[in-house]
């Protein structure tokens, strides 16, 4: 299987890495780790390298009331050519002492994480709390981190009233429905247990998802509407803690679908890729082959949160609005 445009091991596990030090100032870094090194300068400067504090400052609170779509696009857009940097964030301290927040490298997940939280700011002193609401069930540590998509970063974000599922809404009658099983043998896997998650933390149980088959993606991806997220969905393996191995943002431009994303492999960075570009790649491959996606519309925080998440040992369903 290709490496290309993939970013399965940084949503199958978010295990520390190596530490780093965001390139941030310090009202959005979290404290560096004693063992962290620089991290490479882009090869090709993104749309934050060069804001001063103030004007970043400034940008992330300018028509902070404009519809949300509208702010993750513009939000995304700054991100495009920082380099693709595998689980850049952690909590600062701890099993995954990496910085809480950097604009200078991400993966597929946390482009998207961080994206969606300057997007919903009215100015910069919320986006670390909204940050943590989003990647996070309840409380900043890293056993209460969403790792697991199905299971974890997807429902506990569509009950806190930060996502929709819209697929059905755009597929319709294409729409099927798919399922990803979690059981104690998933948590015997090597690439499950290096999560290091304690036992009484290890979801168990069956996550429901509305996707739309690979071969008719195309069919209904130029009617989504721009900043709509994206999931890849790939067959259910018993062994793999999740099939969803990548996300990004649908972007439309010049009467085409594009996938604004973190890509690994060939361009190593965030990119704009042609959607027909990408599926056609992803079909091809073959030892873990990839059946779909899943559409998801992002919207403000409410005031409140709700009733907390599911326990870990109960059976969760993604898709209800």
């Amino acid at each position: 299987m290709s490496p290309w445009g993939v970013c399965a091991l940084a949503l199958l596990s978010q295990a520390p890495a190596k530490p780093a030090v965001p390139a941030v100032p310090a009202s959005l870094a979290a404290p560096a780790h004693p063992s962290s090194a620089t991290a490479t300068p882009p090869a090709r400067e993104n749309g934050w390298s060069g804001l001063t504090p103030e004007q970043r400052a400034a940008l992330i609170a300018d028509r902070a009331d404009a519809p949300l779509a509208e702010r993750l696009l513009g939000m995304s857009e700054r991100f495009l050519n920082t380099p693709y940097v595998l689980s850049p964030l952690g909590e600062g301290q701890g099993v995954d002492p990496d910085p809480t927040f950097r604009l200078d490298a991400v993966d597929c997940l946390t482009f998207v994480e961080e994206t969606l939280a300057l997007g919903m700011a009215h100015g910069e002193p919320e986006v670390p709390a909204l940050l943590e609401r989003i990647r996070y069930a309840s409380t900043p540590t890293y056993e209460d981190r969403n790792h697991l998509m199905e299971a974890q970063w997807l429902p506990n974000n569509i009950k806190k009233g930060l996502l929709v599922d819209v697929t059905r809404k755009y597929a319709k009658e294409d729409t099927v429905t798919v399922t990803k099983t979690l059981t104690a043998r998933t948590w015997q896997s090597k690439s499950s247990m290096a999560l290091q998650l304690p036992r009484e933390r290890q979801p168990v149980g069956t996550y429901t998802l509305d996707m739309i088959p690979l071969d008719k993606v195309l069919e209904h991806a130029r009617g989504v509407a721009s900043g709509t997220i994206l999931v890849v969905m790939r067959e259910d393996l018993p062994l793999k803690a999740t099939r969803i191995t990548h996300l990004g943002f649908l972007v439309q431009k010049k009467k085409r679908p594009y996938l604004r994303h973190a890509s690994k492999g060939g361009y190593n960075r965030v990119v704009d890729e042609d959607l027909e570009t990408f599926l056609a790649r992803n079909a091809r491959y073959d030892k873990w082959k990839v059946t779909g996606v899943s559409l998801f519309e992002a919207r403000r925080p409410p005031a409140t949160l709700g009733p907390p998440p599911a326990t870990a040992d109960s059976s969760a369903t993604v898709g209800a609005p």
